[in-house]
């Protein structure tokens, strides 16, 4: 089993995604998820929908990995910052208002 995951997340990820990141419902998506999670793995992740009705998609980066098989609930995720990958948000408008 993996014991613990170590993901990075662009530095400039706003409070806001920070938090939505960090919630019990966004751990536990991600270890019911993904089967596992291998070093060097990149993956994006959808995080919650704001009060504008915009998406936020993150890009992760698997950094480390503790054990081996299966992400299972008693795996600890733990987040790291990335610099450079030019992160501008990843704000998408899923819908707009008429004129």
């Amino acid at each position: 089993m993996i014991t613990r995951a170590v993901l990075s997340h662009p530095d400039e990820l706003s409070s806001w995604g920070r938090q939505q990141i960090s919630t019990t419902h966004f751990l536990a998506w991600l270890r019911r998820t993904h089967d596992t999670f291998e070093e060097g793995e990149r993956f994006e992740e959808f995080a919650d929908v704001g009060c504008c009705g915009d998406a936020l998609h993150i890009p992760f980066v698997v950094e480390s990995v503790e054990g081996s098989g299966e992400v299972t609930r008693e795996t600890t995720i733990e987040y790291v910052e990335r610099e450079g990958c030019d992160f501008a948000g990843g704000w998408a408008v899923q819908s707009r208002a008429g004129p």
